[in-house]
């Protein structure tokens, strides 16, 4: 298993967003290792703060968005079916059953790559958004949503590699409590640490943060608590997205 899904176009979108990262170059003349991108609006050099990350500040993003509302719009349509596909999916977790484990690995897999691109979507194409939904939480409920995403970015990009979502999840033994009956209540696993050295310096500390995010919020943590969570913010955040788009919001799940 390297990559869940339903068939290969279910993940078009994926491949749209991913293609559209801006190429990472590294800096060395000064010894440090950097990740550096062009801003899309004004074309200076800047260091990402954030993975996706397009503009070297909040100026910049608010002309680009301004000279491409039409863009907006269209990115709002492709967020609106990413949201569905999501939604689709986590709601199909409390009703699946363990006694198929192929087929239970495969939809929790599934389920990362869906709330993954979603949150990739909206922290790339509809940052202000996103940003309004994280300052709308308490801070408790901030740290806890932020972290558990970032942990599931931490598996989509091993699954996306040479893991398998198998390597991740502990169903426990047959039979055993709720645990044994439905994938809900399996548990994520403790991983060991990543190997690292191929990426650049920036890459290195982000990929590292994602696991100490999935340590922190996702190991010995079961299922439902970690996607239940995720996918109610992502839903808030896109709801946010529709008023500044001008699209209409998706009907609530």
């Amino acid at each position: 298993m390297r990559r869940p899904g339903r068939g290969a176009d279910r993940f078009s979108l994926a491949q749209v967003v991913l293609a559209g990262v801006p190429r990472r170059r590294s800096m060395r003349s000064t010894g440090v290792v950097a990740d550096i991108r062009n801003c899309e609006q004004c074309g200076i050099s800047f260091v990402p703060r954030r993975e996706h990350a397009r503009f070297c500040g909040v100026r910049c993003r608010v002309a680009w968005n301004r000279e491409h509302a039409g863009d907006l719009k269209a990115g709002a349509s492709a967020l609106q079916w990413a949201i569905t596909e999501m939604s689709d999916t986590t709601d199909r977790l409390p009703r699946a059953r363990a006694w198929d484990r192929p087929r239970a690995f495969a939809l929790i897999g599934e389920a990362v790559w869906w709330v993954t691109i979603v949150d990739a979507t909206l922290v790339r194409h509809h940052a202000e958004a996103y940003d309004a939904a994280i300052a709308g939480q308490a801070p408790a409920q901030r740290e806890l949503v932020e972290e558990t995403l970032a942990g599931l970015r931490f598996v989509r990009n091993q699954i996306g590699g040479k893991a398998d979502i198998d390597e991740f999840i502990d169903p426990g033994e047959a039979g055993q409590g709720a645990g044994g009956r439905w994938i809900t209540g399996w548990r994520w696993r403790p991983v060991p640490e990543p190997g690292l050295a191929s990426l650049p310096r920036r890459g290195q500390m982000w990929e590292m943060t994602r696991y100490q995010a999935y340590q922190a919020r996702l190991a010995a943590h079961t299922i439902g608590e970690v996607f239940g969570p995720a996918a109610a913010f992502l839903r808030l955040a896109a709801a946010y997205a529709y008023p500044i788009t001008g699209a209409s919001a998706p009907a609530g799940r």
